[in-house]
């Protein structure tokens, strides 16, 4: 089972995490809302599998390329 970093494309602060440890998730869902000039961008999941760890909490600041969670791939 191989694991996947979700990263954050933008620079910004946590709004609102959508998902918890241990959901089950498919490629392109909404795992997260990240905030940026009064503008919510979705963070989605980048593949198939199971949120094995959020590495940021709500109104944590998150940087471009910063890694928020990890999937583990089914």
């Amino acid at each position: 089972m191989s694991k996947i970093e979700v990263c954050s494309e933008i620079t910004g602060s946590v709004w609102k995490i959508l998902v918890k440890e241990g959901d089950v998730v498919e490629e392109d869902d909404p795992l997260m809302i990240l905030e940026s000039m009064k503008m919510e961008i979705e963070l989605a999941a980048t593949a198939d599998g199971i949120v094995n760890k959020i590495l940021v909490k709500e109104e944590d600041q998150i940087a471009t390329g910063d890694v928020a969670v990890i999937i583990d791939e089914q």
